[in-house]
């Protein structure tokens, strides 16, 4: 008989973990166990990892159960952990966070095979991104898709300049105020008329009202802190 893929799911809210075992069950004939700390799921894995290993993680970032006790405070620090012991389980993260820098880090520091948001989530979905990492592919939701692509756009697009006016901006009431300040690559500093130019494509770029909308959505970006 053929084995049953193995699921492991980690949240510490019964109601979510209710949700992705219903939407599984519709989905396929899967052998789902769960946890609800990211202890008790590394455990879990290492345990059955030379004996009946489990093939797919699903797994929450931010947990509200930790305590000084825990060794694994989160989905970050549960997904390091077994990218740090070479586990081979195909990773897909399922949470409500959709900040685009969390979301870029995450992607880029732990390549998970799927990146999932619980409020937009179906039982197709899931689905969808089961079937993806089975065959070692992966499947971001297309909001998370979308904020991928439009932070790579924007970060091939953020020169020095644009970096130096984004950071001073917040410094001064007047943008007369940036002259003299503000460095070109061969060391003179950038003219107002340069800087007031600069800022309308800067706006225009991150789809800013004003210089205020722009900076607080270069820090949402995590192009500046």
């Amino acid at each position: 008989m053929e084995n049953k893929t193995r699921i492991l799911i980690v949240d510490d809210h019964q109601l979510v973990i209710q949700g992705i075992l219903c939407s599984l069950k519709e989905v396929g004939d899967f052998h789902v166990v769960t946890a609800n700390t990211c202890d008790k799921a590394f455990q879990l894995i290492k345990t059955h990892q030379n004996t009946n290993p489990f093939q797919l993680l699903f797994t929450d970032l931010s947990f509200d159960n930790t305590t000084e006790d825990s060794l694994l405070d989160g989905g970050e620090e549960l997904i390091k952990a077994i990218r740090n012991n070479n586990f081979d389980i195909k990773i897909a993260v399922i949470t409500g966070h959709t900040e685009t820098n969390r979301v870029y880090n995450v992607i880029r520091n732990l390549n998970p095979n799927a990146y999932l948001l619980k409020s937009k989530c179906d039982a197709t979905e899931i689905g969808f991104a089961v079937q993806k990492m089975l065959v070692d592919d992966y499947y971001y939701t297309h909001e998370i898709h979308q904020k991928i692509m439009r932070r790579n756009i924007i970060q091939i697009q953020m020169d020095d300049v644009a970096i130096q006016i984004l950071k001073e901006l917040p410094n001064h009431p007047k943008i007369s105020n940036l002259e003299g300040i503000i460095n070109k690559g061969d060391g003179s500093f950038l003219k107002l008329r340069s800087i007031e130019t600069k800022l309308g494509n800067l706006r225009a770029d991150l789809n800013a009202n004003n210089n205020t909308d722009l900076v607080l959505k270069a820090k949402e970006l995590g192009i500046i802190d």
